[in-house]
């Protein structure tokens, strides 16, 4: 079964959520202090991993403002206590096959149940909607019962009323038997004795009924057949809940006396648990470890655990693959750490083969023991066979980007095939921008930028529309989605730089163009990436000059005020001087940006037309009376002293988008340009010469 939805109330900074849906991976997006780790604390109590781990707290959990008052009145009696958590879950096909086949198609009236639980409660409240009239005749109709019992039974419409009629009948008929075998007894003659026997016997309830009536008495003693379906068929399969979080993060090392000692007194610390399933990853036991009389024989123990654990982290750990893991088992010295002086201590170590030096394992950096840690401590609660939902408090926290990249993975094809993973986050790089319907954007209201919200507002919300959000709680996601943008951008072996997506269209369709005439294109090889004006070109250069194997060269506008910005492309060996390429290069003027590109004629047909029903009259060539190099600061001279018609405005993105929509029509046109052709053609041939 399936987590679907979950409902948090009254439980620490959280008054109430909001219901938010669940899916097989959902992400929690939200600020530092947003009421993120609350939210997966809570759920989690609903059904631990440490069945101990399960009780809400009034003095540590309810919202701090309110407690006293919330104190009263449950003493007071005047309310009951709080539910803080609800979560719904979704039968799954096999188990409501197996509900029906023993109560009935149409029993479940829906395929999803509840399940909550109230503060100082150790029970559950279960809810489970079921039609108790269609389950009670399909007991009847399958039980195999005799007719007369059908007949008396056939007007029960619950299971409560189903088992009254079979408890009384069950009453009757065993009054009946006693007084026939009472008479029976009285038969002297041994053969009619024995018939008068049978046939007293003969009265009584049969296996069938017998059976039936057993069955509606289990079930009146489950309160019902709501819970007993949820203690005999939901109950068994409900997932477990796995939280994990820095605390968790083994040291690596540990006395083996003083961790069986806590282990046998239920007193493991929350490092002892990721430990623990290290050592069962390892097939380590730590009485063999201490009882093997051999030392060949503990070294191959060892051994052996150091290669399967090795082969498994280092799967899903792509920052350096140079790295083993070992253990070591040493009698303890006056000097060890605190509480490892004395008896046996077991050392987890990891070996660089890179700088051939083996250090602690607990002195390596904080991302990898963190993921070492949760590898460990997942492997532990997997072996239980029993399903798991796995609640993941800021995963990767200390990993750097890539590492992050590598939880994803891992996240993505080892644990959402067979686990439904939540997990918080407020770094851009565990957030999946090919998913985001799986984010839940998490808020603290209580204050806004504008001051203090509505007090039924308060608290910790819940939200997947993005428009509800403020911008502060959005920023992980723009993050991620300009990451992934930059990534699609600049995949490819050739990056050329444009300063915006007008160029960007002009090329690609000009290259189009050209390409299907026979004439020079753009090499297809290209990755055009428009950056967003001058400015910004410099930074690109430098950010994917700096990888390996990409070949990078901007054509850009050239205006005198940038002049010393372009010469410092090639100035400074951000890119060698032929991969910079200006406009200017090929109209031939000191100044030109991609417009300039066009004959003047064709250029205006593209701005007729996008403008055509906001302009009081076609503009022609005679009609730019501006002296400036650029066409588009004498267009925008033009337009000073003649307004577009509605209030709008002349911008350059909007032509290019004409000729992209209006190609096949325009295409004869700009063909027939020769200096249009000519230009781009040259630009294309030089770009395509840097191609090798």
């Amino acid at each position: 079964m399936k987590l679907k939805a979950v409902h948090v109330k009254d439980f620490r900074c959280v008054r109430d959520s909001g219901q938010f849906q669940i899916g097989d991976v959902t992400c929690l997006v939200g600020k530092n202090e947003s009421g993120k780790t609350a939210l997966l604390q809570a759920l989690y109590r609903l059904n631990p991993v440490e069945g101990n781990e399960g009780t809400f707290s009034v003095t540590d959990d309810y919202p701090r403002s309110e407690v006293s008052d919330y104190e009263q009145e449950i003493e007071d009696g005047t309310r009951d206590h709080a539910i803080p958590i609800e979560a719904t879950f979704a039968i799954d096909d096999e188990t409501a096959s197996q509900i029906e086949s023993a109560f009935g198609v149409g029993v479940l009236r829906n395929r999803d149940f509840t399940l909550s639980k109230a503060y100082e409660a150790t029970t559950r409240i279960v809810g489970v909607r079921v039609d108790e009239s269609v389950a009670t005749q399909h007991l009847i109709a399958s039980a195999g019962l005799d007719s007369d019992v059908v007949s008396l039974v056939s007007e029960a419409n619950d299971i409560d009323g189903l088992s009254k009629i079979l408890n009384e009948d069950a009453k009757r008929r065993s009054q009946e038997v006693n007084a026939a075998q009472s008479a029976a007894n009285a038969i002297q003659d041994p053969t009619e004795k024995a018939k008068a026997q049978q046939n007293a016997r003969a009265l009584g309830e049969s296996l069938a009924a017998k059976s039936l009536r057993e069955l509606t008495e289990t079930i009146a003693g489950n309160n019902g057949l709501s819970l007993h379906i949820w203690r005999e068929f939901l109950e068994p399969n409900l997932p477990l809940f796995l939280y994990f979080d820095e605390y968790y993060q083994m040291t690596g090392e540990v006395n083996i006396e003083q961790l069986r000692q806590r282990s046998a007194n239920n007193q493991l610390r929350d490092s002892d648990k990721p430990l623990i399933g290290l050592l069962e990853m390892a097939r380590l036991k730590l009485e063999t470890i201490q009882d093997t009389s051999k030392t060949e024989d503990l070294i191959n123990k060892l051994e052996g655990a150091s290669n399967r654990l090795t082969n498994q982290v280092f799967k899903y750990w792509s920052q350096n693959h140079h790295l083993r893991v070992t253990f070591d088992v040493r009698t303890a010295k006056p000097d060890d750490p605190p509480e490892m002086q004395s008896g046996t201590n077991l050392w987890g170590r990891v070996h660089d083969s890179l700088h051939s030096v083996t250090t602690r394992l607990a002195s390596r950096s904080k991302g990898f023991v963190w993921f070492f840690s949760f590898l460990a401590w997942f492997s532990k609660q997997k072996n239980r066979k029993q399903p798991l939902i796995l609640l993941l408090d800021e995963p990767g926290l200390f990993l750097h980007a890539k590492a992050q990249g590598d939880l994803l993975r891992y996240i993505e094809t080892e644990l959402k095939p067979h686990h439904q993973v939540m997990y918080t986050t407020h770094s851009p790089f565990m957030v999946d921008p090919h998913n985001f319907e799986r984010i839940r954007i998490v808020e603290d209201r209580t204050t806004l930028a504008d001051g203090l919200v509505n007090i039924d507002e308060q608290g910790t919300k819940v939200f997947t529309e993005v428009l509800e959000a403020n911008e502060a709680s959005l920023f992980p996601l723009q993050g991620a989605l300009g990451y992934d943008i930059a990534q699609t951008l600049f995949v490819g072996p050739y990056s050329l730089i444009v300063e915006g997506v007008s160029d960007l269209i002009y090329l690609q369709v000009i290259s189009s163009l050209l390409a299907q005439n026979g004439r020079t294109g753009l090499d297809p090889q290209w990755t055009i990436t428009p950056v967003g004006g001058c400015d910004k070109v410099a930074t690109f250069c430098a950010l994917l000059g700096s990888q390996a194997g990409l070949t990078v060269a901007t054509l850009i506008d050239r205006s005198n005020k940038d002049a010393q910005k372009i010469d410092n492309l090639y100035k400074s060996r951000l890119l060698s001087k032929k991969h910079v390429l200006t406009y200017a290069d090929f109209t031939g003027g000191q100044e030109a940006d991609v417009e300039d590109m066009f004959e003047i004629g064709v250029y205006l047909q593209l701005v007729n037309g996008e403008f055509s029903d906001v302009l009081s009259k076609k503009i022609t060539q005679t009609a730019l009376k501006s002296k400036k190099p650029r066409l588009t600061q004498r267009l925008e001279d033009y337009f000073d002293a003649n307004p577009l018609d509605k209030g709008q405005r002349f911008n350059h993105y909007r032509p290019a988008r004409y000729l992209s929509e209006k190609s096949a029509t325009l295409a004869k046109k700009i063909l027939a340009s020769n200096k249009t052709v000519d230009r781009f053609e040259k630009a294309f041939q030089q770009l395509n010469s840097l191609v090798s």
